[in-house]
């Protein structure tokens, strides 16, 4: 047993998809879109497979990703392999290091609140322009997100109360029609998973969820001071939630695949 770590009998690595949904989940901003070619779309299920497990939390800071192994895992050649783990550094979830290989990536305190004031600014701007053009259509999503948000949470649903939750903030810029935005969040929001459990966020989700629902709601009313305010209070809310002398949480990928057939 993994301290700290819940392990499910479920695939860690591969878990099932939830069900489609009309927005893109979160954790997909952060891929490329792929031609269709055979290795390219394995590499990129492998991106969104370990994508997943880092966001979801199935797979901790620090947990070295051994090419080999995951190359059985996925019955894949090493060069996929290696192709999956490069995108995922370029997206700030791993670090590559000479010699030593492949490991989650495990931010800083100085990288955790660089990251939390970034999207202090990017979304007090996102709330904004978002009001510029809403309509009520675009409301209607986004009260639709938050439903599906609190059933998420009423039916225990871990995975898919984790994605919807982050999803929301993306699910505002794809409304907008901001493609660039929409992926710059999605990244920034997969580095904040990494950054909440590295130091152990008491926030709960039921409180992010309650936030979201006032932020939907000072939006309908067409209140861009209060939205704005609501938003930075949330992202404050969640960065105060974190601990951050708390000493880092080790893995290690062999134990987390133990339970799991390839």
């Amino acid at each position: 047993m993994i301290t700290g770590v819940t392990v499910s009998n479920d695939m860690l690595i591969c878990p099932p998809r939830v069900p489609d949904s009309p927005q893109k989940l979160y954790t997909k901003i952060v891929f490329h879109d792929y031609d269709g070619r055979m290795e390219t779309s394995t590499t990129g299920f492998i991106v969104e497979s370990l994508t997943r497990a880092i966001v979801e939390h199935r797979l901790l800071p620090g947990t070295k990703l051994a090419e080999q192994k995951l190359a059985d895992h996925f019955g894949v050649s090493r060069t996929l392999v290696r192709q999956a783990l490069f995108q995922l550094s370029q997206n700030r979830l791993i670090r590559l290091e000479p010699a030593r290989g492949a490991f989650v990536a495990a931010p800083s305190v100085q990288e955790a609140r660089q990251v939390f004031a970034v999207r202090r600014m990017l979304e007090a701007e996102m709330v904004r322009a978002f009001l510029a053009q809403s309509t009520p259509a675009k409301i209607r999503a986004l009260k639709a997100h938050v439903a599906a948000e609190k059933k998420a949470m009423e039916g225990n649903d871990v995975g898919q109360r984790t994605e919807l939750l982050g999803d929301f903030h993306v699910r505002m810029a794809e409304l907008m029609g901001n493609d660039v935005l929409a992926q710059l969040l999605g990244e920034l929001i997969s580095r904040c998973a990494l950054i909440t459990l590295m130091y152990q966020s008491t926030t709960a989700a039921e409180h992010s969820h309650e936030e979201h629902a006032a932020i939907v709601a000072a939006l309908a009313a067409g209140d861009a001071a209060q939205a704005v305010r609501l938003m930075q209070q949330h992202l404050d809310n969640v960065e105060a939630g974190l601990t951050f002398d708390r000493d880092l949480p080790t893995n290690d990928l062999s134990m987390a695949l133990s339970s799991v057939s390839p």
